[in-house]
């Protein structure tokens, strides 16, 4: 369905536990940093090791005990402190700045996501990540209709203050951004924030550098693969309050957005296009699947309106379904400030080689949900999530989002 979804509510006692607002000093956003870089630290481990020990830097001193207790055999690579300052070096010489989470300029929507990029770099007006937001996306190879309508929504929603969203890609996009420079303007990049891909887009990209903002979840250098693509479309849609498809062919990343779109919870509308233009083929299927259908800015301002009053209002998080989210070694997680929690000083709260062992026992190379591990093992949550902690960190076991974990039949190798 293309049509905004209900957000996908976890089990209360499944709830990651919000984290407070605040922002970083260089000591916590370095050791934060080194964390997820480090061997096994992906999104969900990371945010359960700031949880369970108050801190990144605990959390560090952690691993090499919380790994060995996992089974592994092998020390755990541990991100050096001189990697992590040439990183957060190197984004500060092309100005931009990493914000993480729980800090105050993170783009409010993209935080509440259940898995969302821990770590993105900004460049240029900050203020505009906070504001409401609707994305334009759509084909490269834009017919000149499709690229006027465009222009006149972007002009008149950047009016209604909204800040236009895309992607910096040929057609659509590159369109959407230059009718909004005036208004507010997002560019979500699939490498590093001083990368200009397009090259042709070099000038547009310095434009909203200065007057619009720039954002990457890949560190700056990083070159752009085809598979960075998508990931970057599940930010455009997240930012946003809602996703606007202006030509779309039936195989297309716009359609990724659009999908990523409704599996976030968020309103999805499609621009009908002639039946006889490929590139009306994707748009007109969103229509048919649950989309809703705009042809002026009118029609998007009557639906979202009253959702937007007061404007995030919000506060507390909900957990969205967002299973598109895989780790790698450039994957961040939300860092929380080490005065803030109270960190873990006892030892585990359970009997650590028993207790895992009927993890492993109930375990398979098929995704099983926590609840699952919870009925099948009788064990409380808190003894199955502090044993996957350990076996995530140890290589044995994958996450797949919505609270699934499965077997690896080759430990130390994989990434949770």
């Amino acid at each position: 369905m293309a049509r905004k979804a209900e957000p996908t509510q976890l089990p209360l006692h499944l709830t990651p536990a919000p984290l407070p607002q605040a922002a970083l000093d260089d000591a916590q956003r370095l050791a934060c940093l080194r964390l997820i870089r480090s061997e096994n630290i992906g999104p969900v481990t990371f945010r359960e090791l700031i949880n369970r020990f108050g801190g990144a830097g605990r959390a560090l001193e952690a691993l090499p005990e919380l790994s060995r207790r996992g089974g592994r055999g092998k020390p755990l690579r541990i991100c050096p402190v001189d990697v992590a300052e040439a990183e957060l070096e190197a984004a500060e010489r092309i100005g931009a700045r990493p914000l993480f989470t729980i800090e105050p300029d993170y783009p409010p929507l993209l935080a509440h996501l259940e898995m969302p990029p821990p770590l993105i770099y900004a460049k240029g007006r900050l203020a505009l990540l906070t504001a409401p937001c609707i994305a334009i996306v759509g084909s490269r190879d834009a017919s000149a209709a499709g690229r006027t309508l465009t222009r006149t929504l972007a002009r008149e929603l950047g009016a209604a203050d909204f800040v236009i969203v895309s992607g910096l890609a040929r057609g659509i996009d590159a369109e959407a951004h230059l009718a909004s420079l005036e208004t507010g303007t997002i560019a979500v990049l699939a490498g590093g924030v001083d990368i200009v891909y397009p090259p042709e887009h070099t000038a547009l990209h310095e434009q909203i550098g200065d007057v619009g903002c720039l954002v990457a979840e890949m560190p700056p250098g990083f070159i752009p693969r085809g598979q960075d693509f998508p990931r970057r479309n599940r930010i455009i849609s997240g930012i946003a309050n809602a996703v606007v498809v202006i030509e779309a062919a039936k195989r297309s990343g716009t359609l990724i957005t659009a999908r990523m779109a409704a599996e976030q919870g968020r309103e999805v509308f499609a621009v009908p296009g002639h039946p006889l233009d490929p590139r009306a083929e994707g748009t007109n299927h969103l229509l048919k699947t649950g989309a809703t259908l705009v042809t002026s800015a009118a029609d998007i301002l009557q639906v979202l309106g009253p959702s937007l009053a007061p404007r995030f209002s919000f506060r507390e998080p909900y957990v969205s379904a967002d299973a598109f989210m895989t780790d790698d070694p450039y994957h961040l997680r939300v860092q929380a400030n080490q005065a803030e929690t109270k960190p873990e000083t006892s030892s585990p709260p359970y009997n650590a080689d028993s207790e895992r062992a009927r993890v492993l026992a109930v375990l398979g190379p098929s995704p099983v949900n926590i609840d699952e591990l919870v009925r099948v093992t009788g064990l409380s949550v808190r003894v199955i999530q502090a044993a996957i902690l350990e076996l995530s960190l140890a290589g044995r076991i994958e996450r797949h989002g919505h609270n699934l974990v499965s077997l690896i039949s080759a430990p130390d190798g994989a990434r949770n």
